[in-house]
């Protein structure tokens, strides 16, 4: 009998578990989506977290890619904030970079931050998606629904 037979994985995409026969359990990651509308627009914010990282997708109108910045904490014996580089894209440098360095400080993990911005001027939806990450960051009651 082939040993792939006598494997079993449960596989969610939210904050479950993967079960392995005869292995012990490894934890998911969580997923947190917020939305909020001002001035007649939606931002919105998709927020993953697992156990060594953060990736936040920050939108305007609905859930796209955009510009994406990576930031590394510093290690607890240096002082400052994160480090942080742009991966892709050239809009929105500024908000990407400076919300990747304050998620990765203030989890004390690598962050991935993408801003994708239709209309909205970078320095106008700032204080928007301040207060999403904000919320995401926090809000771990309504983590993505899953199915059993």
């Amino acid at each position: 009998m082939n040993d792939m037979q006598d494997v079993f994985y449960e596989v969610f995409l939210s904050s479950q578990c993967i079960f392995a026969k005869g292995k012990t359990r490894l934890e998911r990651a969580n997923v947190v989506k917020e939305e909020l509308n001002d001035q007649d627009t939606r931002f919105l914010a998709v927020y993953v977290e697992a156990k060594n990282s953060c990736l936040v997708l920050l939108s305007e109108k609905e859930d796209k890619m955009g510009t994406m910045a990576i930031a590394v904490p510093k290690a607890n014996e240096y002082l400052g904030t994160a480090s942080s580089s742009v991966l892709v894209g050239n809009k929105n440098i500024i908000s990407a970079r400076m919300f990747a360095e304050y998620i990765a400080t203030k989890k004390g993990k690598i962050a991935m931050v993408s801003v994708y911005l239709e209309k909205f001027d970078e320095m106008q939806a700032q204080k928007f998606f301040m207060k999403l990450i904000e919320k995401v960051m926090q809000n771990q009651s309504k983590k993505e629904p899953t199915t059993t």
